[in-house]
């Protein structure tokens, strides 16, 4: 198998078939139209990424690697909230605008477990980055408390599956969704061995994120916010995440990264105030897998956040999964080779 250069790994693209068995309605903004789009959209383009992207599949999480980060309490509430959901053929609401349905149970450890194998083949060398259409979202998930959409902080799960597997022990997550991942900073910002870096619009939900939370206790310097008004274009968001990045790489030296892949900062996002267009993001892909190739290898796994605008979502994952396989987008002429992408 050969991707960006002989024998170089492929790309995996991950999409467990239960994440569409969530089904909040669909007039919830994470409706299963969301995934349903993606699937199409990647599948097109599937055909021309032969040899670069590979579709695979994972099995369910255990309930053990769930519990690495959410309490045994928690989880067992998500999962009879399901189980009465599917009882009483309705939705069931367990937090904040966060709602399950018969199958959410299903989705959520699909989801996870594809994170978490996802990870390991990156981490291991059998692919040289993936992208797992993670469904629900997660990051606004902390330990205990679902919100925001979100139940089971999959980047974290992910995360922790890496270090008590011993394939990863210095782990940064980049967030690029337009809502700050108040559950992941929550999750990680004590432990020094997770970084977590996050670009999103404020004030917005949920309200936390300021550029002053940088970490607690052993974590502190391991937290960089870069809060941005509504209104914000590419010009200003990528000039920001250059220099996050810079700033990042001389505080921390990750062995893997992870990103939350946030599309809701698209122009046509019913749930954002940025101005970001499809190729935004495969310029920003490009540019955090320069910055994971000092250290951590190139090794980048990037997991479904928001976007809640399915058609230009499905093509920004496309833009997304061309960018971790060294490819331009459609119709745009092949980067030069220099040993680096270009940002």
């Amino acid at each position: 198998m050969t991707a960006r250069g002989a024998g170089r790994a492929p790309v995996g693209f991950y999409l467990h078939p239960d994440a569409a068995l969530h089904d909040t309605g669909w007039d919830h903004p994470e409706h299963q139209g969301r995934l349903r789009t993606l699937a199409s959209t990647v599948g097109k383009d599937l055909l021309a990424l032969h040899g670069h992207v590979e579709q695979l599949e994972a099995e369910a999480a255990p309930l053990a690697w769930l519990e690495r980060v959410h309490t045994p309490e928690a989880l067992r509430q998500l999962r009879e909230a399901s189980s009465r959901a599917e009882a009483g053929d309705e939705v069931v609401q367990v937090g904040l605008e966060t709602f399950v349905s018969g199958g959410s149970w299903r989705a959520l450890v699909g989801s996870a477990g594809a994170a978490c194998r996802a990870a390991e083949a990156v981490a291991d060398g059998d692919l040289s980055a993936a992208f797992v259409a993670t469904r629900p979202p997660g990051h606004h998930a902390d330990a205990s408390r679902p919100m925001g959409f979100c139940m089971v902080n999959h980047v974290v799960v992910a995360a922790r599956h890496l270090q008590a597997t011993g394939r990863a022990r210095r782990i940064a997550i980049v967030d690029l969704d337009v809502h700050h991942g108040n559950g992941t900073q929550a999750l990680t910002e004590a432990d020094p061995d997770l970084f977590y870096l996050s670009l999103h619009q404020s004030p917005w939900f949920p309200g936390t994120g300021a550029a002053t939370e940088t970490g607690r206790r052993a974590g502190k310097g391991t937290v960089l916010n870069v809060p941005l008004p509504a209104g914000t274009g590419p010009q200003r968001w990528h000039a920001a995440l250059d220099d996050a990045l810079s700033r990042a790489a001389e505080a921390f030296a990750p062995d893997l990264v992870l990103v939350s892949a946030g599309y809701d900062g698209l122009a046509d996002d019913p749930l954002g105030g940025f101005e970001l267009q499809v190729e935004d993001f495969h310029r920003a892909t490009r540019r955090v897998l320069e910055w994971a190739r000092v250290g951590a290898g190139g090794r980048v796994v990037a997991l479904l956040e928001g976007g809640y605008a399915p058609k230009p979502t499905g093509r920004a994952v496309v833009a997304t999964l061309r960018a971790l396989a060294g490819l331009p987008l459609e119709g745009e002429a092949p980067a030069p080779s220099t040993g680096s992408d270009p940002s």
